[in-house]
């Protein structure tokens, strides 16, 4: 099973005109909201400054394939002085009643032109031992967003622990057994102790959006096939009758980001009932080879959506643009549920 990119790819790419956004556009978040009858993203967004701050963007499309950047400014950007200080990256968004829940990763400080200091991204030197690991070491926190309109925002907080560096977080659209649910990929959890040699993905759940005990989170999957090795989820959870079908990036050793899924349970999340044996998707294009972060090829998507009976994969490519793979949703699913477990 292979999903099939738009001949207009990249549908969204850096805007020299526009400051904040003249270097990297891509990781897009994307649902189909009902009630306005739009596909609606938020992508991640970066200019040429020295510091690299990296913002959110927002764009609308009727069609899931022409979308329109709605704001000449960012509609999320780092804090003034807090934990997401340095930069908000990477969204996911879920609906949820009338409010858009956005999970983002963030650093305490703007990461400085990494690509270009042996991809090692700012930290300052004169923070002491006795500092917080998060502050010492510039560590990846992901946080909760939420906003009804784009416009106000409430900046709720960090889900995750501060003592790792944890990012492809995101929720299930609703509860499963009276709890919330979550993905995430702490760097930190693998090798020696642990069930995964590369980091893996991990899920947990609580009775609050914004209160995650780590001592409390199971293994979900890990590094399963040759062309993976570090994997990390990708995709808000989409419901079907067979259960929660999510995607997921696998980096090879090659270096390139392919993508795979899974099936999981409807009642119970952490357990994985299906998992695709093969890629359905991998980077071949300039567009998805060609970044200013890495030459190697990512395909990394934020955001899939189902309408009209077809999947839709909002992927960033080679972290600098914003490309769509489609297939047919009936067509994914007989694939993956010929994958079991």
């Amino acid at each position: 099973m292979k999903l099939t990119k738009h001949e207009n790819n990249p549908i969204l790419s850096p805007l020299e005109s526009s400051e904040w956004q003249s270097l990297v556009v891509t990781n897009p978040a994307c649902i189909y909201d009902e009630e306005r009858q739009k596909f609606i993203m938020l992508y991640r967004a970066a200019g040429k400054d020295i510091e690299h701050r990296v913002y959110l963007g927002l764009a609308e499309s009727d069609n899931g394939i022409d979308f329109t950047r709605v704001s000449e400014e960012p509609v999320f950007g780092p804090s003034f002085d807090a934990y997401d200080a340095g930069c908000v990256e990477d969204p996911r968004m879920m609906k949820i009643g009338d409010w858009y829940y956005v999970t983002y990763a963030s650093r305490p400080y703007a990461p400085g032109q990494y690509w270009l200091m042996d991809g090692n991204p700012y930290k300052p030197e004169d923070r002491p031992d006795d500092f917080p690991v998060k502050y010492r070491e510039s560590l990846t926190t992901t946080s909760l967003a939420v906003t009804k309109d784009f416009k106000k925002w409430y900046r709720c907080g960090p889900l995750t622990d501060p003592r790792y560096d944890d990012r492809d977080v995101y929720f299930f659209p609703e509860k499963v057994n009276g709890k919330w649910w979550m993905i995430h990929r702490p760097m930190e959890w693998c090798g020696e102790g642990y069930p995964c040699e590369h980091p893996g993905m991990w899920i947990n759940s609580s009775d609050d959006l914004l209160h995650w005990d780590s001592n409390t989170s199971k293994f979900l999957a890990g590094a399963e096939y040759d062309w993976e090795q570090k994997i990390g989820g990708n995709t808000p959870p989409i419901k079907t009758e067979h259960g929660w079908m999510t995607i997921y990036h696998a980096k090879g050793e090659d270096g390139y980001y392919r993508l795979g899924a899974l099936l999981l349970d409807l009642e119970n999340p952490a357990k994985v009932t299906h998992r695709s044996r093969d890629w359905f998707l991998e980077p071949e294009f300039s567009y998805e080879t060609e970044g200013c972060y890495d030459m190697g090829g990512v395909c990394f998507p934020c955001g899939a959506v189902v309408k009209d009976g077809t999947l839709f994969v909002y992927y960033g490519g080679a972290d600098m643009y914003v490309g769509v793979a489609t297939g047919n949703m009936d067509d994914f699913m007989a694939y993956l549920l010929s994958c079991p477990i």
